[in-house]
């Protein structure tokens, strides 16, 4: 499989540290409100990515964060904790809100036929490995102390700027000389610990050997990836935001604690922009959630499909209109399998043919850099090959939807309403009586509706379009 790694700037083989088995550390939500469409689309990226590689005969450990405290509204280490922005903003205690976000994107991420990470550990329960972090950076030289918090010293770390790059390096520098926090030693320079604020009182705070505070957002995803998945990893995975900031100081402070290379690659998901090449924020109050989604008449899975129709790697513009594009593609390709499974002789379905060429063409695609758009014009491509048999073409179906997860064996459980089921009572009462005239106007009523009847030799069946 080769990959594309933003540490190498390329793409390259990928070999995982053990033959058989990949790391994979993937940055979670923040749960102070519900995650956005844009924040899921990486999420979906990775499901596919493990999957890909489960498919590939690789045996995955993915670990994602929970983020419950310590991200600040600002980069820079200024500003309020997000959870705490969350729990005066609906009025109940941090602890709720956190529960409460949690529930709701693992909700999101089983609508969107997403695998729940094999870890899914909560910063909140791992401040003990925080502080034993920063105990380490402390004594090997790497932190100093300001009246709000310890902090990092970038300088210390000779190769800071080597995810970011060192043009992305030297415009951060340039910009941030205007202002930035006046104790800091360097523009760059982040939070490991921040004090809790004399004049408020926060919900969530801890002591430790510098004083009663709460962790710095970066520190929490070293100690937790690093408890669980050791001190090197295979890939590391998250949004292209990540970038200068998170990912860049995750680095920094990991390697300067154990002397040793912390991801061996790093893969990023672009962004999905708004139409004019907005970026979704929640800060910006401009986000769209899984349900504003479900509200307009679309499923989770559609949205899967969605995504699936550009390559990680390329920034992806989102509209209704596209939205409703990607609905009609996926339920043409849900009523062909559909038709592919009632013409399929299950007594005759075999394991696939590895030499199958669209089987290898799928693996091919897939070990291109994941490139799922690729791998999804194959599976229609096998689809409407009349060459292969129903069962030829169920069985690779089958085993490609292990990857894709679009639920395309499964039956479609549409929400039909009573009322369409009483206009194909009607419809079949003026067929059985020979009035075809009425039976046809009472199908065009139903297609108006979003629906499809279709005559067969089991009885009649309704689809939506």
């Amino acid at each position: 499989m080769r990959v594309y790694n933003t540490l190498k700037r390329q793409v390259e083989e990928f070999k995982p540290l053990s033959d058989n088995t990949v790391k994979i550390y993937t940055c979670g939500p923040t749960v102070y409100h519900y995650v956005h469409i844009g924040n899921l689309r990486t999420f979906i990226f990775e499901d596919f990515l493990e999957k890909a590689l489960n498919f590939l005969g690789y045996r995955v450990i993915r670990v994602m964060n929970i983020t419950d405290v310590g991200h600040l509204t600002s980069d820079s280490d200024e500003g309020d904790d997000k959870m705490e922005l969350g729990a005066n903003r609906e009025g109940k205690n941090v602890w709720d809100i956190a529960e409460f976000y949690i529930n709701a994107f693992k909700k999101d991420m089983d609508e969107l036929n997403c695998k729940i990470p094999d870890l899914l550990p909560r910063a909140t329960d791992h401040i003990k490995e925080m502080i034993e972090l920063i105990r380490v950076l402390e004594e090997k030289g790497y932190t100093y102390r300001t009246s709000d918090g310890i902090y990092y010293d970038t300088s210390k770390f000779a190769d800071y700027h080597k995810l970011m790059g060192k043009a992305n390096m030297d415009g951060i520098k340039e910009g941030a000389r205007i202002e930035f926090n006046k104790e800091k030693k360097n523009p760059t320079d982040f939070a490991l610990w921040k004090f809790s604020p004399t004049d408020v009182k926060r919900q969530m705070e801890w002591d430790s050997p510098w004083g009663k505070g709460f962790p710095g957002w970066h520190i929490e995803c070293s100690a937790m990836s690093m408890k669980y998945l050791g001190e090197t990893l295979d890939i590391h995975c998250g949004g292209i935001d990540h970038i200068q900031v998170h990912h860049t100081n995750e680095i920094a402070q990991s390697e300067a604690a154990t002397g040793k290379n912390f991801a061996n690659y790093w893969m990023h998901a672009e962004f999905l922009v708004l139409q004019n090449n907005e970026k979704m924020s929640k800060s910006a109050d401009n986000f769209l959630t899984l349900s504003v989604i479900k509200d307009k008449g679309f499923l989770p899975v559609e949205y899967r499909y969605f995504c699936a129709l550009a390559h990680y790697r390329k920034q992806l513009e989102f509209s209704f209109s596209g939205l409703e594009s990607a609905k009609n593609g996926y339920r043409h390709l849900k009523n062909s399998v559909e038709e592919i499974v009632e013409k399929a002789d299950p007594s005759k379905i075999q394991a696939v043919n590895t030499e199958n060429i669209y089987y290898k063409n799928f693996v091919a695609a897939l070990s291109n850099d994941l490139n799922i758009p690729s791998a999804l014009s194959i599976l229609w491509d096998a689809i409407r090959d009349k060459n292969l048999s129903y069962e030829e073409r169920l069985s690779l179906v089958s085993e490609f939807d292990r990857v894709l997860s679009f639920d395309l064996i499964k039956k479609t459980e549409e929400s039909i309403s009573d009322e369409i089921y009483e206009l194909v009572r009607k419809r079949d009462n003026f067929k059985k009586n020979k009035d075809y005239k009425n039976a046809d106007e009472i199908r065009d009523i139903i297609k108006q509706k979003g629906y499809i009847v279709e005559d067969t030799p089991k009885g009649t069946k309704v689809k939506k379009i």
